[in-house]
């Protein structure tokens, strides 16, 4: 089993090549950019499994992902990460990845992880891709509808009634109307102070 790990921090890279060399049974093989892995890829024996650090040099997101899995060489191709959201774990999967690797996983976990996915199974953690989103909402978020969070917004901008209205495709009176109901839920009396608070909250 060949073995690629491309992650531009050398101690967690060296340390997992060493947790996986260990277990025996895998070549492996490191880079520390996008292009560096490429150039792996394309002149060494075909690996098993190609092993990208979602934020290292060259990588741009996803493609860098998408680039590694044009290659072409048969070789499977999986993101590892550790700022990551799910959402971006979810459209890799979806893009082909062989699967996603949380930096937060246990080095015994990982070793596992990366055997099935060059074994030829998707792999991705139960408890993360299922976690829910935690991040706490501002008091005032849950004050106002959707549809107010978008007017907030877009006064908060600097805009007028009419490019409101023009960008939500709604009537300049419905955008009054939702100014006059986010001026009370507010407690303020005017737009500059809608913004002020809206500002001060961090909402935009």
């Amino acid at each position: 089993m060949r073995v690629l790990i491309a992650d531009d921090h050398d101690l967690l890279r060296d340390t997992l090549i060493a947790f996986l060399s260990a277990e025996g049974g895998i070549e492996l093989g490191s880079a520390a950019s996008l292009d560096e892995a490429i150039e792996r890829v394309t002149q060494d024996a075909p690996y098993d499994l190609v092993l990208l650090d979602y934020k290292m040099p060259g990588m741009q997101g996803l493609e860098g992902l998408k680039r590694a899995i044009g290659l072409g060489d048969g070789q499977r191709v999986a993101l590892i990460s550790g700022e990551a959201t799910r959402e971006i774990a979810e459209e890799a999967l979806a893009l082909g990845a062989a699967g996603f690797v949380p930096k937060t996983l246990p080095a015994k976990s990982l070793a596992n992880a990366v055997r099935f996915m060059a074994m030829g199974e998707q792999y991705a953690p139960i408890d993360f891709m299922t976690a829910t989103d935690t991040a706490e909402t501002h008091p005032l978020e849950d004050m106002l509808t959707p549809r107010e969070m978008q007017v907030l917004e877009g006064l908060s901008a600097g805009k007028s009634n009419k490019e409101i209205a023009r960008d939500l495709d709604l009537t300049e009176p419905t955008i009054k109307l939702h100014m006059k109901t986010l001026f009370r839920k507010l407690e303020v009396n005017n737009r500059t102070q809608a913004a002020i608070v809206a500002r001060d909250a961090g909402l935009f």
